[in-house]
C-alpha cells in the first residue's frame, strides 16, 4: 500500500531523495550506468573529463553506500572492479526522464511554453 503524504511530509521526503543525488558528479555517473550498463573505474575516468580520481572514488562510494550502485570486485591482478546500478538505482531512470521532459517544457529566457 502506498504511503499517504501531507504536503509537509511529501516535501521533506522529496528533499531527502534529492539529497541522495546531490553533488556535481552523481547524476553524470548515474546516466552512464542507466539501461543496465556496467562501467569500470577507468571507464568513468574517460567518460567524465574533469573529475578527479579522489572525487570519483568518493561519489561512487557514496552511491554504493546509499544502495544506488553495486560494486563488484573480481579477485585478479590487477584488480578488476565494475559498477552497475542496483534495481533500486535503475528505478531512477523513469524519474530522471520525467525530469528531463519537464525541463524541456521551459521556453527560452525562462518563459514557459
Amino acid at each position: 500500500m502506498r504511503k499517504i503524504y501531507t504536503p509537509a511530509s511529501a516535501a521533506a521526503e522529496a528533499l531527502e531523495a534529492i539529497k541522495l543525488l546531490e553533488g556535481r558528479w552523481k547524476l553524470i555517473i548515474l546516466f552512464h550506468l542507466f539501461d543496465g550498463k556496467v562501467q569500470r573505474y577507468s571507464d568513468f575516468e574517460k567518460l567524465i573529463p574533469g573529475i578527479s580520481q579522489k572525487m570519483l572514488a568518493q561519489q561512487l562510494r557514496k552511491l554504493e553506500t546509499d544502495g544506488i550502485v553495486h560494486r563488484t570486485v573480481y579477485p585478479q591482478v590487477p584488480p578488476k572492479v565494475e559498477y552497475r546500478l542496483t534495481e533500486w538505482g535503475q528505478a531512477l531512470c523513469p524519474a530522471l526522464d520525467a525530469l528531463l521532459n519537464w525541463a524541456e517544457q521551459k521556453g527560452p529566457l525562462g518563459e514557459h511554453t
